[in-house]
């Protein structure tokens, strides 16, 4: 099993960043990741300030997977997600939803017996999740903390143990980078983190050749899901949903007014978070119907 040091880490992604490690399809690897803040926040009067966005939101990698070429789809199962033993929140002016209302402050939140110790009343099951995983684009580079149609920032609470999430290769090799763990999140990130914490990622990484799926799309628990990310949350809504109708239209040859009013009757438009440089939604859609076709995904 190789195992990929969070000391080999990328802020960008890109055609030109050099590889930290190869791979072959059907590999496992474990990816040892930093927190959101580059693990710099280790006491409660250090700030957001302190930091800087030069050092946020590292991924580590990027891992070259042997024998993907531009055009193959990355098929990435989750086997394991394991964290620390706490966590990091901020808070800052002008900065998520909240942004104008709150100030600047730093939580450091212990988790013990799967729990997260908010306060003294307020204990939260962690549910660990990958904010951040993509593989590079064609060609120039895409902020890690940024989400477009390569993955990057997507910070989608449903990319969790168990999960199986299909990239697209732009590059030969794909150069797949994960990093911003979370041990817990809700949906929107609406003050711009989650529980921010370092960990270590499994996964297997699969080359899928001659798939033509819409993606992002992730497979988790009883739904499949596309993801879509734009400058605003009505467009990465539209694009989600415009997404899953042709999957569902491509895939279970299903006709464009039937798969329209079953999309309308069975699926779930959700947020994932509003708070990066691009908003990023979800259309879920439950997995027995695409079995009721007799269909799966690879």
């Amino acid at each position: 099993m190789k195992r990929v040091s969070s000391s080999s880490s990328v802020l960008k992604m890109s055609p030109d960043n050099q590889p930290a490690a190869h791979i072959d399809s059907g590999s496992t690897v474990v990816f040892e990741t930093m927190d959101c803040f580059s693990n710099h926040i280790q006491r409660e009067d250090q700030l957001f300030s302190s930091v800087g966005w030069d050092l946020i939101n590292p991924a580590t990698g990027p891992v070259y997977i042997n024998g993907a070429e531009p055009g193959d789809t990355l098929k990435i199962e989750v086997l394991d997600i394991v964290t620390a033993e706490k966590g990091v929140m901020t808070t800052a002016p002008g900065m998520g939803v909240l942004g104008e209302i709150v100030s600047e402050t730093t939580r450091i939140i212990p988790i013990k017996e799967g729990k997260a110790i908010f306060n003294e009343k307020i204990q939260i099951h962690v549910n660990p999740m990958i904010g951040v995983i993509g593989t590079a684009p064609q060609k120039g580079e895409i902020p890690t903390g940024t989400p477009e149609s390569h993955g990057g920032n997507m910070d989608c609470k449903r990319v969790v143990k168990g999960a199986t999430l299909y990239l697209p290769v732009n590059v030969p090799g794909g150069l797949l980078s994960v990093g911003d763990l979370h041990a817990v999140m809700g949906d929107g990130e609406i003050v711009v983190c989650g529980l921010e914490i370092p960990g270590e990622v499994t996964l297997r990484v699969t080359v899928l050749k001659g798939q033509t799926l819409p993606l992002p799309m992730l497979a988790e628990g009883d739904s499949v899901m596309t993801i879509a990310s734009a400058k605003t949350l009505d467009e990465a809504a539209q694009m989600a949903t415009v997404n899953m109708h042709s999957f569902l239209c491509q895939e279970l040859k299903m006709d464009i007014d039937e798969a329209g009013m079953l999309l309308s009757l069975l699926g779930d438009l959700k947020i994932c978070q509003v708070v990066d440089p691009l908003m990023t939604a979800r259309m879920e859609f439950p997995r027995w119907v695409l079995e009721s076709y007799g269909y799966s995904l690879q």
